[in-house]
């Protein structure tokens, strides 16, 4: 079965709905529309990953993050997932309830590990080319291979596991948009195919590789498609009613 995660950006500055849901109140009634929606579970981020994205502190992060994520997660538990690399905003949300870990850093602070294993949490491995932060991804010369992509990734996989987290809790993301070709971009779409034995989440919602209507549904739909006839898991979108409609097609 294919699950949606609908994205909630409490963000100022991402690319396609920067400012939208920075207030609290907005922002809660947003996730409960994707959840009516037909979304599986809720990823919220406060910092945007475009480039020339200003990075936040984790304290800057939580600030924007609390008042969503305490009336969020006892309404759904299990059901949100947290878009950080701050091991300490994690701390924080746990307090609050269980959520599901989505480093879009790919779990490159060995602290977050560790953290991972420690709460026995599910987690979305998000690929990065090694050694890159975010916005060397977007500046330095892209790779191009899937292989790399798929080797980088079970390494990762590898280290959660040998540090305690159990296999069926890692969920992998080839990363798209991070680094990449555009024509890498494209083929990530069947990346389910290359890690059989994991879950695959693929992110492809409204990102450069899609075109100049990126912002419409027919690209991003078309794009979907492509993932599920491939093996996707779950498809991380923006337009969660549009997407739901593919399902039953």
């Amino acid at each position: 079965m294919v699950h949606l995660v609908g994205i909630l950006n409490v963000t100022p500055d991402s690319f396609s709905d920067g400012g939208q849901f920075v207030d609290s109140s907005i922002a809660l009634t947003q996730a409960e529309s994707l959840f009516a929606a037909g979304a599986h579970w809720v990823d919220v981020g406060a910092e945007s990953t475009r480039p020339n994205a200003i990075a936040l502190s984790d304290e800057q992060e939580w600030e924007r993050l609390e008042p969503v994520l305490r009336v969020l997660i006892p309404l759904h538990p299990h059901a949100i997932s947290l878009d950080t690399y701050h091991p300490n905003t994690v701390e924080k949300a746990w307090a609050i309830g269980p959520v599901i870990i989505n480093d879009v850093t790919g779990f490159n602070n060995p602290d977050m590990v560790q953290l991972a294993a420690r709460l026995g949490a599910t987690v979305i491995v998000s690929h990065l080319p090694k050694g890159m932060t975010i916005q060397q991804a977007h500046e330095q010369t892209p790779i191009s291979t899937i292989e790399q992509v798929e080797d980088e990734l079970l390494a990762k996989a590898k280290e959660l596991q040998d540090a305690g987290v159990a296999r069926n809790h890692i969920i992998l993301d080839p990363g798209i948009g991070f680094g990449k070709t555009p024509e890498l971009n494209e083929q990530l779409l069947t990346f389910a195919e290359c890690v059989p034995d994991y879950e695959v989440m693929v992110g492809y919602s409204r990102k450069r590789f899609l075109g100049d209507n990126r912002m419409d549904i027919q690209p991003n739909r078309a794009a979907g498609k492509v993932a599920i006839a491939h093996g996707a898991h779950y498809l991380r979108v923006h337009d969660v009613v549009g997407h739901k409609q593919l399902l039953k097609n």
